[in-house]
């Protein structure tokens, strides 16, 4: 099987890699996290100019229309870069979900912009009494399409200038039938935004809307798992990035700190966790390589749930390995270590946690 990347691919590569080289260090990073939004809005501004915002889109929207393999590229390249700008929550996720279920005026009113990235959007999904893997949805939308509910948890949701919201006209809140998406701007009457910071310092927010018109979108539960699909395979690409980064990282640590008179990286104990890490690494490129070959098939879906499983999983413990080789410093905001593995708690339990996830690829329903 040849995994080599098309000229197309390796261009996308190059400019991500390139626009983390120009744009970003640690200092860099810190800074973009403590804007109001939790990231750069000139930073958000040039990667549209570079055509990455527009990329994940349809060529008839003005993207690029990337396959699994083009998503995974970009998203390992900005995971290596520890890069803050949301665009798996704003552009993979509610761009491509709006893209598929807007239609009329409201599509042409905002999906140029949005291909551009001029504008942004966040999709408020989950609920307070939800449980990750599972539909739950008690926010209400009347036969004239006003809403009323709470949305407890919308990543990237900061500043935003609209939000798709899921509600149902009818059924369980753990049904499927009768769950729609609504399209509600940002400034829509009787919406209530309150932001807070997610643990890697990424800005989310919670809504509440009362009684908020809307406009209704097409789709439901299965518009939602199509793109949460993608996403999830952008969230594995992006956290198999960042453990190359922080264990190549550590590597160099180890090669250089001395202890007993000799460096850390001689020692036979710590050989041995470093190469078992470094196969979770190799295993984890193994599965992404695994769905990229299945999509467009039947197997996609599963091959995705048992890449998220294992890589959820395992980063976090190597996260917690390379910490411990740098000593209490590992922990400090000094260190990309640190950043890492805050990004990588957060790909790892958002939306689902890694037990979660394992029992969706083995078809268990908690």
């Amino acid at each position: 099987m040849n995994f080599d990347l098309s000229e197309d691919e390796e261009l996308l590569k190059a400019l991500a890699e390139r626009f983390v080289a120009d744009n970003y260090d640690i200092d860099r990073r810190r800074l973009f996290l403590a804007e109001p939004q939790g990231f750069s809005a000139e930073n958000w501004t040039l990667l549209g100019e570079l055509g990455l915002i527009a990329a994940p889109f349809d060529e008839a929207a003005g993207g690029l229309a990337l396959d699994a393999t083009g998503i995974a590229t970009i998203f390992e390249a900005l995971g290596r870069g520890l890069v803050v700008e949301p665009l798996i929550e704003n552009v993979l996720l509610a761009g491509r979900l709006f893209a598929a279920a807007a239609r009329g005026r409201l599509r042409e009113d905002w999906l140029p912009a949005l291909v551009t990235g001029e504008r942004r959007i966040a999709f408020a999904h989950a609920e307070e009494n939800g449980r990750a893997g599972r539909i739950w949805v008690e926010t209400t939308a009347d036969a004239d399409g006003r809403i009323a509910g709470a949305k407890a948890y919308v990543p990237a949701g900061a500043s935003v200038d609209g939000y798709i919201v899921s509600a149902r006209s009818a059924g369980a809140p753990n049904s499927a039938d009768g769950l729609g998406l609504y399209f509600v701007a940002a400034d829509a009457a009787g919406l209530s935004v309150r932001s807070w910071r997610m643990a890697d310092g990424g800005a989310a927010v919670s809504l509440t809307l009362d009684d908020v018109a809307a406009e209704p979108l097409d789709g439901g539960a299965e518009a939602i798992a199509s793109v949460e699909t993608l996403a999830s395979l952008a969230r594995s690409a992006e956290a198999i990035g960042i453990m190359e980064r922080i264990f190549a990282e550590t590597l160099e640590y180890l090669r250089t700190r001395q202890q007993f008179g000799a460096p850390l990286a001689t020692f036979q104990a710590i050989q041995h966790r470093m190469v078992a890490q470094y196969a979770a690494i190799e295993q984890s490129r193994g599965l992404l390589n695994h769905a990229l070959v299945c999509f467009e098939s039947d197997d996609f879906d599963a091959a995705v749930k048992g890449l998220r499983a294992y890589v959820a999983d395992v980063s976090i413990e190597l996260g917690h390995e390379m910490i411990q080789f740098h000593g209490g410093m590992g922990v400090t905001d000094e260190l990309s270590i640190a950043h890492g593995h805050k990004r990588l708690l957060v790909l790892s339990r958002w939306p689902e946690d890694p037990g979660v996830a394992l029992d969706r690829f083995a078809g268990i329903e908690r």
